[in-house]
């Protein structure tokens, strides 16, 4: 919990080395809570309609209308989910881009053709070939803050760009000199944009980045939006207590606008696994997120040590598909599921911590099941937040 309060020691917290409160195999199948009460603890049929999923995981229907399927084997996009989907938090229409890379043959899309295009913004497609295509980045390709305003990234549905298990893929950052400073308020403007989507990132390595978080994606400053893409096997740092987001890690979002994160995957199967000392999928410090029809699941905080280091550990260890530190903040999980992630401190599904006490956590049409390892679970299984933290649960099954 970088500049966060220490979980264990806080007063407000009543817990045994963050142990004690709701015992960690309880279950919780309901349809409304709210300021960490225990729920109706099973007296309601109601279960989530919106994530039913094959034995591995992956969703278990076609994708919705309007979304393209991806043309591999690999786990498909998005959960079975049907929840709404807001007003601009959808697919950006792409039909006339700014930058086409590749001439249609798989042998035109290179690292460096793609490197130009993002560094260049706007709207950005692939035409590599009718065949499914893996990039091989041999650099990370990075945001200009005084290029395009918005930038939109589509795979259509082919497209994995890979960091070959050595780097970080994408890179935005309106605080970093080196992608040109815009504005006196860098932690707060509203441009660059970007979205990606229709996309597959696979192999990111943020480890020995100068920035070691976000394996796939850093995003920091402006907004970042996620549809209809996929993220597999990316990692960050394995130690640290606040190093976090093995797919994508975010901060300084435009006056505290959520992150959006729609019918797309993380993960999928074990052999997938994001991973990083916290946040095993999505990390980030004072970032609001919206989770709409999303799989996250094999995922691994694999820190030990929680927030600051316990006494001899490197720290870190919690948020197995989600970390979220921070001030007012808010999650919102819709019709999502979240499993088989795991952790060895806290929040085997989702760390969440407010240092205000202001933020709050909403899960609606969801199913929050099979996470395992950690601690420290004073309302729900799997979900660690302070016990005055409001966590709204409204048709969706919460059950180890």
């Amino acid at each position: 919990m970088r500049r966060a309060a220490v979980v264990c020691l806080l007063a407000s917290i009543t817990l045994s080395a963050c142990g004690g409160g709701t015992n960690a195999n309880s279950s919780y199948t309901g349809t409304a809570n709210t300021n960490g009460a225990s729920g109706d603890s099973g007296n309601t049929s109601s279960h989530s309609t919106g994530s039913p999923t094959s034995a591995n995981g992956t969703s278990s229907t076609n994708p919705p209308t309007g979304f393209l399927s991806f043309a591999d084997s690999l786990p498909a996009a998005g959960s079975a989910g049907t929840d709404p989907i807001p007003t601009g938090a959808g697919l950006e229409d792409t039909s006339h881009p700014d930058h086409v890379i590749g001439s249609g043959s798989a042998a035109s899309c290179t690292s460096q053709a793609v490197v130009d295009a993002v560094a260049a913004g706007g709207v950005i497609t692939f035409s590599c070939g009718p065949a499914p295509i893996t990039i091989q980045m041999t650099a990370t390709a990075q945001i200009l803050n005084n290029a395009a305003s918005t930038t939109v990234i589509d795979g259509g549905g082919r497209v994995t760009l890979s960091g070959m298990g050595q780097r970080r893929i994408l890179y935005m950052n309106t605080c970093d000199k080196n992608l040109v400073w815009t504005t006196p308020h860098c932690q707060n403007q509203e441009y660059p944009q970007l979205t990606v989507q229709n996309l597959t990132f696979r192999d990111g390595n943020a480890s020995n980045e100068a920035i070691p978080e976000g394996g796939a994606i850093y995003a920091g400053g402006g907004r970042i939006k996620v549809v209809n893409s996929r993220f597999f096997g990316n990692v960050c740092a394995s130690t640290g207590p606040d190093t976090a987001g093995g797919a994508i890690y975010s901060t300084n979002q435009y006056l505290g606008q959520p992150v959006y994160v729609v019918h797309s995957t993380f993960g999928g199967e074990s052999s997938l696994s994001n991973v990083c000392s916290n946040g095993g999928a999505l990390g980030s410090i004072g970032v609001s997120w919206t989770l709409l029809n999303s799989l996250l699941t094999y995922n691994q905080a694999v820190g030990d040590g929680g927030n600051p280091a316990a006494s001899g550990t490197p720290g870190g260890g919690s948020g197995g598909a989600i970390y979220n530190d921070g001030g007012t903040m808010e999650l919102a999980v819709n019709g999502s599921q979240l499993s088989y992630n795991k952790v060895n401190a806290y929040g085997s599904a989702i760390f969440f911590v407010s240092n205000s006490h202001t933020g709050s956590i909403a899960i609606t049409d969801s199913t929050i099941t099979g996470n395992t390892g950690g601690t420290w679970y004073p309302a729900y299984p799997q979900i660690s937040a302070f016990s005055d933290t409001p966590i709204i649960v409204t048709n969706s099954d919460i059950t180890n």
